[in-house]
């Protein structure tokens, strides 16, 4: 084996190696690679920032527009109210109405979109009907993630891997050549969530409290101020023990009754009641500040840190918001949302006992939120954070419903009967929504996800390092040697396997892009047609069901489900199973060897 052979192998396993662990962003990561490829000259200039200019990005990037001009038009708030219907007869009847909807919409758009547009309907549903959401929320990103393979434009993994078949010589993947199989995914799905899995699925209330879910530390208390206290009519930031952000600060009751927001410079009056969150250590500072009298032990309620005019708000960070990986100090959050604040945390892995201020945030982290109505429409129109304790609702305007509809009607048309490539009739589909105000420039720069692009142009990188240097083939001729005489079949039953598997403990795309040009080369070893091999990758990358990181979907129920990491692993690992096996057995028939 060459030298350029052991460096590619030697970059992608350390690839795999950050992928697992999340030391950094798979974005960073997969741009990593593809510097290291360039700089060992495995790959030169050009062929390094090939990804950039591939297909598959340019058409992701386009759909990521179109999916938010429909998303924005409020035509989508309509399964919503469908839903709610829904919940009036059973519960079982509302999680198949739920699945076949999400599943449905991500056949055409975004699955994270999706999730993201039906999640907070689902909890508010959950509310009413007194079900615990741990009961619909794995079922709602589950229907997603099984809608989105029905299409070519159900998600971004469907589009690299074609984009992968196409540089190859390969014919490109038809609008709906994977539907017939995709649908038979999604039934057979959706019949194990409403059978087996509505059984195996947690029956975990929300908590009742809002200390019990939020991390607020281990008391919430109110102090009171005495005329004895040394530092009246000063600012709360001139008490050390405040300013050090050891003791938060939730609100302030005035004598007369009134309740008033704390900022650094709000004076300390006597007669004040300075409601404050706290842990065992700092209550024995306060209790020897002179003039400061501790009373009795609070229940966390939303009244306590709310008046006439403010209310709390939950709002969850998205898997691909800039916040990730910051603090709440750091990015200045009441400042960069006008005046939003920030008073509880839920993070992914469970509560934690760092100062709120400082807790570095995680994608799936759930922010409890303290802001007047008007304030907060800078949080609804973020797409850093997604409210799921109130609803975003569009104006439904007809004639842009019409317009965007109709665009997308041509989009996947003129596609469909190929009289257009994908990419163009994408990139002028999004042109197009522009240009009828269905969403405007600014908007539309910011519904594209920066991080997925640049994930694909990276990951990209590793299946052409392998082309290049010989590593794909040489893998494929690995495996069609120890598994060849078993048969194709045996062999597709391995590669999808082992890509679900893959896609569980990393990046979908990222698997699907390591995996597509391995399976080509086994492909032509056993010299059979390679569309049964791609479709393996294509399909195995999206059904990931056994992890919380599996998937963004996935990451973004996890906390307002209540779930924890076994949950997924009891639900999904027999949904995997069972897929593994239909893939095994019905591939072949849809896309013959």
């Amino acid at each position: 084996m060459q030298e350029d052979t052991w460096i590619v192998f030697g970059i992608i396993s350390l690839a795999i190696i950050l992928f697992f662990t999340e030391k950094f962003t798979i974005d960073t990561v997969a741009i990593g690679v593809m510097v290291l490829f360039m700089l060992f000259g495995i790959l030169d200039l050009e062929e390094g920032l090939a990804g950039f200019s591939n297909s598959a990005t340019i058409t992701v990037a386009a759909m990521f527009v179109i999916s938010q001009a429909i998303f924005r038009t409020g035509i989508l708030n309509q399964f919503s109210n469908y839903l709610s219907d829904q919940a009036e007869k059973s519960e079982t009847k509302l999680m198949l109405s739920l699945m076949i909807s999400a599943g449905l919409l991500s056949a055409i758009i975004n699955d994270t979109a999706v999730v993201a547009l039906l999640m907070p309907s689902v909890i508010h549903i959950c509310q009413k009907n007194q079900i615990p959401p741990s009961r619909l929320l794995m079922p709602l990103s589950f229907g997603a993630l099984m809608g989105g393979i029905c299409t070519l434009l159900g998600t971004s993994t469907n589009i690299l891997v074609s984009g992968i078949a196409q540089k190859a010589g390969l014919p490109a993947f038809g609008v709906f050549e994977m539907s017939a199989m995709g649908l038979i995914f999604l039934a057979t799905g959706t019949l194990y969530m409403v059978t087996l899995g509505k059984w195996l699925l947690p029956n975990r209330e929300s908590k009742s409290g809002l200390s019990d879910s939020m991390d607020l530390g281990n008391y919430v208390v109110e102090i009171s101020i005495t005329d004895e206290y040394e530092k009246l009519q000063e600012s709360i930031s001139s008490e050390k023990i405040f300013k050090n952000g050891n003791v938060k600060a939730l609100q302030i009751v005035r004598e007369n009754g009134n309740k008033i927001r704390v900022y650094p410079n709000t004076p300390i009056l006597a007669g004040d009641v300075i409601r404050v969150i706290t842990n065992q250590d700092n209550l024995k500072k306060i209790k020897e500040l002179k003039g400061v009298i501790i009373k009795a032990e609070l229940d966390w309620k939303e009244e306590t840190v709310t008046d006439e005019e403010e209310k709390l708000y939950e709002a969850l960070i998205t898997p691909h918001s800039f916040l990730i990986n910051k603090s709440i100090k750091f990015i200045n959050f009441k400042q960069l949302y006008d005046q939003v604040f920030v008073i509880g945390i839920r993070h992914r892995a469970g509560l934690f006992d760092t100062v709120l201020s400082k807790a570095t945030l995680k994608p799936g982290d759930v922010l409890l939120l303290r802001s007047t109505e008007e304030s907060i429409q800078s949080v609804n129109q973020s797409e850093d954070l997604l409210l799921i304790s109130a609803r975003k609702i569009e104006n439904l305007n007809k004639t842009q419903v019409i317009l965007t509809l109709s665009t997308l009607a041509l989009v996947v048309g003129l596609a469909a009967f190929n009289v257009f490539p994908i990419t163009l009739t994408a990139v002028a589909g999004a042109i197009v929504m522009v240009t009828v105000r269905s969403i405007s420039p600014d908007e539309a720069y910011r519904a594209i996800d920066w991080k997925v692009i640049f994930m694909l142009a990276g990951v990209l990188s590793m299946g052409s390092a392998l082309e290049k240097t010989g590593g794909a083939e040489l893998i494929g001729e690995g495996v069609v040697n120890l598994f060849g005489s078993y048969g194709p079949q045996l062999v597709l039953s391995a590669i999808f396997g082992l890509t679900f598997l893959m896609t569980n403990i990393m990046s979908n795309n990222a698997a699907a892009a390591l995996l597509a040009p391995i399976a080509i080369s086994i492909a032509v070893g056993l010299n059979v047609d390679t569309r049964p091999f791609l479709m393996a990758v294509t399909f195995a990358a999206s059904l990931s069901f056994m992890t919380p990181m599996g998937y963004q979907t996935n990451t973004m129920i996890y906390n307002p489900g209540n779930y924890r990491f076994a949950d997924y692993l009891k639900v999904g690992t027999p949904l995997n199973l069972l897929f593994w096996i239909l893939a095994t057995l019905v591939i072949p028939i849809f896309f013959p060897f």
